[in-house]
């Protein structure tokens, strides 16, 4: 995966990655501990340290040992691989940031040789240093050393000849790296979803089956979807569908193709549901030299983006021109020109002045010379303060630099970054204020007019400042309409090879070593100035240009984006480094017949999974993002917009110190970071409290129910107690002692005396004998009566209750009572033991 910029210089350190003890420079890692009379180095095979370093599919095609890094004066090795080039330091064996760039990302390169003073090892030789200056894209400038005799400038030069500048397409890393886990859904599918929320149609859902069989042709009560270009017939460098007034057929619509350049007819970009006002784009009209050609199907169609107003009066229409006036006349001399508000009802025209795709190009090479001349860092390793004899009015300061009218006013950069933002806040100022439409053209329709749509958009659209939103954006007005990628990257197109040679010029001077292209005057020297007109050069930093606005609208609004400037920064390298697909090619079209969304991988998706390492807390999103803040338009007052250097990517290889944002942002992340840590602690200690306050509450609960089942038993036992005592009262008013032995066992006794021991008692039956005399009989036998043998035994309950002739002596006063043979007959007896008692009876009545 390609390395985020914290994770680009990683350490080799690591036993597996460390580099061979042969692949070592001997000395210190610094120009003057070279040995420049070195012979030529054995080949190798590449360490395994570096190995760990390269992407998929990445190989090594050349290497140079002993190779120094002027800008950092560091020595190490430098490889040529089918990506990019890669320094590898000696001294720290780390990546050398600053060495290490995409091939696609270099702009030119070019040999350079320098003459050295005798040094004190040398006092009567003369040594020569062999340099390459490469210079990037991306605002840097790097100048490597090598050793004389050597031959490996050369070879490093060749290599880079073959690889920077690829045949064919199909040449480029990203075809060779694959889609690999980064793909994603086509982006034809894309486009339609955002016009579904353009029209207000969210249910809907685009997808290939629909782009298929044309079933996404919806439309609401003003604008509709449009398949007039599914084959790309009508404009090849237009997107497949369009997005049209709903009132103009697609005969019509062809028609009025046919009188704007290369085809490019008004189309609707956006448009606001709520008042009807729509922001269209095309390329300039062919009116010819005298600027009296005309076509009434191209009035008509301008005529439908202005839908009527509340009160049936006809909103206002501006016609806005990106390119100076006099450029716009200069054109009708080969049959283009601008509209005349006659021709076009209720209309205005506007020209806002933007120079054309030369002068931006030449602007930002100036900017980039005056970077690395006054910067803290230079290609020729010499800081700012030393190069002015130690003086220097900036030093690599932001603010005097950003000060500077004299020298850095003269690159005019900021003064192109300026037209750019006032041109779009101008017309993002007639939509959102004035309710009108406006259609915005230039020559072709691909480049200032992208830039202004847009930024306007970006402007009117809240939705366009998140990070999805600003995704749909850049698909729409940028891919999908056709801004030329490989023209202005200067990469091979899928006809063939790019149309913009790089500098390749061999410069044999014996001075001292050139500050910078501009210094050394590169007109003289470049083979582009020889063999290719200016006007065939079609390289220039548009998209770049359009970022760094970005930029500046996010400084000027720094609650009102959902990304943040390395979210832009990482946006430019990874297109600039062509390694992804998605800036591929001029146009839509070329994109679909190279089937670049299938062979390649997607930028979006390997941003997408940067951010989802860190989640929130991750470079890309803005900490001060409030979307209730700005849930509007922004519309900047003239007074704001005034660009500075945008420092997050102008100054980080010129002033790395300067690059950082700031300390309040970089403060406010790490307190941003360590609140998010802090955070995730709070939400696991809730989470274990919340663990643990669940246990107690199963326990308190499980204590209840125990609580509960005691209470239960307590009660059964004080119910079971109180029975038991009943029982055992009613049982001892029968005559019985009832008793508990230890081991639980219920004992029941009949006594004779209460103060006799409890264990056993003795019943003694009355006798009479003949005369009739009483007396105790000789064989009475001790009773014990267990409560488990006999617990229902009639003669036990009644014996000393009911009985009557039972003395309070425990003596029968019954001779011969046969008690056990009565049972229950025995209740009834003593119904009648009143009247029996009453009778007076003779003791002589008894007989023998």
């Amino acid at each position: 995966m390609y390395r985020s910029r914290s994770a680009r210089s990683s350490s080799l350190r690591d036993p597996d990655t460390r580099l061979a003890e042969s692949d070592k420079i001997e000395g210190a890692g610094s120009w003057d501990a070279l040995e420049w009379t070195k012979i030529d180095p054995v080949s190798r095979s590449v360490p395994l340290g570096v190995r760990q370093f390269l992407l998929e599919a990445e190989h090594v095609v050349v290497e140079g040992y002993g190779v120094v890094l002027v800008n950092t004066d560091d020595a190490g090795t430098l490889y040529v691989t089918n990506f990019r080039l890669l320094f590898l330091s000696e001294g720290s064996r780390d990546i050398i940031e600053i060495g290490t760039i995409p091939l696609a990302t270099i702009e030119k390169f070019q040999k350079i040789a320098l003459k050295l003073p005798s040094g004190p090892r040398q006092p009567e030789k003369t040594g020569s240093q062999r340099l390459l200056q490469i210079t990037g894209k991306d605002m840097r400038i790097i100048v490597f050393g090598f050793r004389p005799r050597t031959k490996q400038r050369r070879a490093v030069y060749d290599a880079l000849l073959r690889c920077t500048r690829p045949a064919r397409l199909w040449d480029l890393y990203a075809f060779a790296g694959g889609p690999s886990r980064f793909s994603n859904i086509n982006p034809k599918v894309r486009l339609l979803n955002e016009y579904c929320r353009l029209l207000g149609i969210g249910f809907y859902q685009a997808s290939i089956r629909s782009i298929e069989d044309g079933s996404f042709t919806l439309s609401n009560e003003w604008w509709r979807i449009s398949s007039v270009n599914s084959n790309y017939t009508m404009s090849p460098t237009y997107p497949f569908a369009l997005l049209l007034p709903k009132s103009i057929s697609d005969d019509k619509v062809l028609q009025a193709s046919t009188f704007r350049a290369r085809c490019r007819l008004p189309s609707i970009t956006w448009c606001d549901r709520g008042t009807g006002a729509v922001l269209a784009r095309s390329s300039q009209p062919l009116v010819g030299l005298m600027m009296n050609m005309r076509s009434n199907a191209d009035e008509n169609l301008v005529a439908a983006l202005c839908t009527q107003i509340a009160g049936g009066k006809r909103r206002k229409l501006y016609i806005a021109d990106a390119r100076p006036r006099k450029n716009a006349l200069a054109n009708g001399a080969m049959g283009g020109g601008s509209e005349s508000s006659s021709n076009y009802f209720q209309s205005e025209i506007v020209f806002f002045g933007i120079d054309n795709i030369h002068a931006m190009r030449e602007s930002l090479g100036r900017l980039r010379d005056y970077l690395d001349t006054h910067g803290t860092t230079s290609s020729d390793g010499i800081s700012s303060f030393l190069r002015h004899g130690g003086w220097s009015w900036g030093g690599g300061n932001l603010s005097s630099m950003s000060a500077s009218v004299s020298t850095l006013g003269d690159t005019g950069w900021l003064i192109h970054v300026q037209t750019v933002l006032a041109g779009s806040a101008w017309i993002a100022a007639r939509v959102a204020l004035e309710s009108a439409s406006v259609l915005v053209h230039c020559s072709d329709g691909w480049d200032r007019t992208t830039q202004l749509v847009s930024l306007a958009s970006l402007l009117l659209d809240p939705y366009y400042r998140t990070i999805k939103g600003f995704q749909a954006l850049v698909e729409k007005d940028w891919l999908a309409f056709g801004h030329p990628f490989s023209d202005r990257l200067g990469m091979p197109t899928i006809s063939g090879s790019g149309n913009m040679p790089f500098e390749l010029s061999r410069q044999a001077s014996t001075g001292s070593l050139p500050l910078s292209p501009m210094r050394q005057g590169s007109g003289s020297s470049s083979s582009q100035a020889q063999n290719t007109s200016h006007a065939q050069n079609q390289h220039s930093p548009i998209f770049l240009q359009w970022v760094d606005c970005v930029s500046q609208l996010l400084r000027m609004y720094p609650f009102a984006f959902e990304f943040s400037s390395a979210f832009l920064v990482d946006l430019l390298d990874c297109m600039l480094s062509c390694r992804f697909g998605n800036f591929l090619c001029n146009s839509e079209k070329e994109r679909e017949q190279a089937g670049i969304s299938d062979a390649c991988g997607c930028l979006w998706m390997y941003l997408a999974e940067l951010r989802a390492l860190e989640g929130s807390s991750h470079a890309h999103y803005n900490l001060f993002y409030d979307p209730l803040k700005h849930d509007g338009p922004l519309l900047p007052p003239a007074a704001a917009l005034a660009p500075t250097l945008w420092p997050q990517f102008h100054l980080r290889w010129a002033c790395p110190s300067e690059a950082q944002g700031g300390e309040v942002e970089a403060e406010c992340r790490k307190l941003t970071r360590k609140f998010s840590e802090l955070q995730r602690a709070k939400e696991a200690a809730e989470t274990r409290l919340n663990e643990i306050s669940a246990t107690v509450e199963s326990l308190v609960a499980e204590l209840r129910t125990e609580k509960l089942v005691s209470t239960s038993a307590r009660d059964a036992v004080k119910r079971a107690s109180k029975e038991t005592a009943t029982i055992k009262r009613a049982v001892q008013s029968l005559g019985f002692n009832v008793y508990f032995s230890a081991d639980g066992d219920c004992n029941v006794g009949i006594e004779r005396n209460q103060t006799e021991i409890p264990q056993r008692s003795v019943c003694s039956v009355l006798t009479k004998d003949i005369n009739g005399s009483v007396s105790h009989s000789e064989k009475a036998e001790p009773v014990s009566v267990i409560e488990d043998d006999v617990p229902d035994n009639p003669l036990v309950r009644v014996c000393g209750s009911l009985c009557p002739m039972h003395t309070r002596d425990g003596e029968c006063q019954w001779p011969n009572a046969g008690c056990a043979q009565f049972q229950s007959q025995f209740v009834a007896l003593k119904a009648n033991f009143d009247a029996f008692d009453r009778l007076s009876i003779h003791d002589s009545y008894f007989g023998t």
